[in-house]
């Protein structure tokens, strides 16, 4: 309670100072977001669970049933999250006074962003502030990933990996010491492979078909094919005019995009020959009983293209079909979502030309697809976000039609290292760490490695075949673990620590010596520390620069062209501070422009949107500014607002 103590004492004055200057970094007096704010909100949460905690442990330590070891752990757990978020506040404090007033990050060469990554290497994770109906369910995600990451390597396909680590779960559920370990070694150590196979978990048949169950049914849910062939569009100054849209040729030449068409209700044109043709079904087909037809419904004035997230370099339109059918019931309209090429095989620029070229096919084709493309709205999350701007300033640049409106969620407008409140979120964001931040920075910019174009991948009953074979031969191992866990945790945890050689030292250290020149905490504070410093590559390339790739530093004359955005980002999101920029650029060039800041949901909260309350009215959200889009013909700029929520 000591530490506690001096703690609260020295983190009121932060507090008191940001309280006074935050409003200054938001986009207006009726917009209250920022990444200082969230710091502040942060801070205050993990005090009152202490205070709720303390007062627990004063009413109850003299029952019988009390369980004092688990209560005093819990407030250890909450001390050490109480050092480090004031840890935080010490290096906001700087970014607070080395950025230009109203400025979240740092236009400094180097300087603090070093500085930062130089601190993130040796700090301890902590975990806090997020929606209390997620927590369970984020808990989960960790134990997952410290178990995949345990046995990664051990199987070559991800089905494996994840059975196998069912069994080993275990010691990470009882030990949160342990997991909190494990899980600082793999976001800090494995590299971007591990990531794009964890990730696309969500992608083998056995989750998706699970997931499928709780879904909502549509008539028409295809993989379409378009072929590399150039294409003819009326220029948008002038239709008598035309232009021709090349196929995507960066790395290695002219080749196919991949969409999914998703419609709740079965179109004219859904069914034609020509569509038939280019696609390939998946999941339940529609039936109809002998002597029946289909009948389809006319076409929408509505066209929804979709980019999904997975920070360029990992997941499918297939981990998001789960709310694009939800959308495409509640909307009813039709929606085309771009499988783009994704990196380190597929660096900048594929992935932007592959959906540009989508957006003009879908312009051309979008008879076909169920729609006559009257309205037509750009909606993408995260990556996706990203690629909604650079396509609409894309086809602009190019004289084609731009679309009529972009929803943007928690998009990431800013792919460079510099350093703001919000990205020091990082330290508490079990969905998105700071290295692994770098490491999809790294990967779409290329200087991870050399492109390859995309192997074919192997179906799936070869690929279960596999997976069920290297199952057999690990399973054995794999429940003896399970066993040994359940049966004694202490030495299930001492043995894996004992042979995970390459993972840091379980115990928590003050020792580490801090590198030269970095003076942000007092005299007598030092954070938590991991025993070992770890050397993370912080990506440097003139293409992070690019505004195709960070549209935050397009010049005026590409963004002036923007239709409508409405951005919905999340106040504990690293990624915040990227959608406050944006509007506030687009506010001051008077372009049309909205902002929904949603509590207490972490990056990615649209994949999560079946799991709770919070989430389910997020994505209601973003279906109310896609409404926006396809019913209002003009948002005026002096009206464009932003809603916390």
């Amino acid at each position: 309670m000591r530490q506690i103590q001096e703690h609260c004492r020295a983190v009121e004055p932060l507090i008191t100072g940001f309280t006074a200057v935050y409003h200054h970094f938001d986009l207006d007096a009726q917009t209250p977001g920022n990444g200082y704010r969230t710091l502040v909100k942060v801070v205050h949460s993990c005090i009152i669970h202490i205070l709720q905690k303390a007062r627990y442990i004063a009413s109850n330590c003299t029952g019988a049933f009390f369980r004092m070891d688990h209560n005093m752990a819990e407030m250890d757990a909450y001390c050490s999250a109480l050092c480090q978020l004031r840890a935080l506040l010490y290096l906001a404090q700087v970014l607070l006074n080395d950025n230009a007033h109203g400025q979240l990050y740092s236009q400094e060469e180097g300087g603090l962003s070093e500085r930062f990554v130089r601190e993130y290497t040796s700090i301890l994770y902590c975990f806090t502030g997020f929606s209390p109906s997620l927590r369970p369910f984020l808990q989960t995600v960790v134990i997952s990933m410290v178990s995949f990451g345990e046995n990664y390597k051990k199987q070559q396909t991800g089905l494996g990996i994840a059975a196998l680590s069912f069994f080993t779960s275990g010691k990470y559920v009882v030990d949160p010491e342990l997991r909190g370990t494990e899980f600082e070694r793999i976001t800090q150590n494995l590299d971007m492979q591990f990531w794009k196979t964890f990730w696309n978990l969500t992608e083998t048949e056995l989750l998706s078909s699970l997931t499928r169950i709780a879904s909502t049914v549509v008539q028409v849910n295809v993989i379409l094919t378009i072929p590399a062939v150039s294409l003819s569009l009326p220029l948008a100054s002038d239709p008598s005019f035309s232009v021709s849209m090349n196929p995507p040729v960066a790395h290695w030449g002219p080749g196919p995009v991949k969409v999914r068409l998703i419609s709740h209700t079965l179109r004219q044109g859904q069914d034609s020959a020509e569509l038939l043709a280019l696609s390939r079904p998946e999941g339940p087909q529609l039936s109809l009983p002998g002597g029946f037809s289909r009948q389809t419904a006319p076409l929408s004035p509505c066209l929804l293209v979709h980019f999904h997230g997975g920070g360029f370099v990992a997941q499918t339109s297939k981990s998001h079909e789960n709310y694009l059918k939800s959308w495409s019931k509640d909307l009813n309209v039709p929606i085309l979502s771009v499988d783009y090429s994704l990196a380190p095989e597929a660096p900048f620029p594929r992935a932007l030309e592959e959906c540009f070229y989508a957006y003009c096919w879908a312009l051309k084709n979008c008879h076909l697809l169920g729609s006559t493309a009257e309205r037509v709205c750009l909606v993408g999350d995260s990556a996706g976000g990203n690629l909604c701007i650079t396509v609409s300033m894309r086809a602009m640049s190019h004289g084609v039609r731009v679309p009529d409106g972009i929803v943007a969620a928690y998009p990431a407008t800013l792919l460079t290292t510099d350093a703001s409140p919000s990205r020091l979120l990082t330290l508490i964001d079990p969905l998105l760490p700071l290295s692994v931040l770098y490491k999809c920075i790294d990967a779409y910019a290329g200087m991870s490695c050399q492109s390859v174009q995309p192997a074919q991948q192997l179906d799936t009953l070869a690929a279960l075949g596999q997976d069920t074979v290297k199952l057999l031969t690990n399973f054995a191992q794999g429940a003896t673990n399970w066993f040994q866990t359940l049966l004694d945790p202490k030495a299930a945890s001492s043995s894996s620590s004992t042979t995970s050689s390459n993972g840091p030292s379980t115990s928590k250290s003050h020792s580490v010596e801090k590198p030269q020149e970095v003076k942000e905490y007092p005299d007598n504070f030092e954070p938590l520390r991991s025993r070992c410093l770890v050397d993370i590559q912080t990506p440097c390339s003139p293409i992070m620069k690019n505004p195709f790739v960070s549209p935050l530093l397009a010049p005026d004359s590409l963004l002036k062209g923007l239709p409508p955005v409405h951005i919905v980002a999340s106040a504990l999101d690293a990624l915040l501070d990227d959608s406050v920029m944006l509007a506030k650029k687009l506010r001051n060039m008077n372009q049309p422009v909205t902002l929904t800041v949603v509590e207490d949901l972490p990056h990615g909260f649209l994949s999560l949107f079946q799991l709770s309350k919070e989430t389910q009215e997020a994505s209601d959200i973003c279906v109310k500014r896609i409404r926006e889009v396809f019913q209002q013909e003009e948002l005026p700029a002096d009206q464009s607002t932003v809603v916390y929520t």
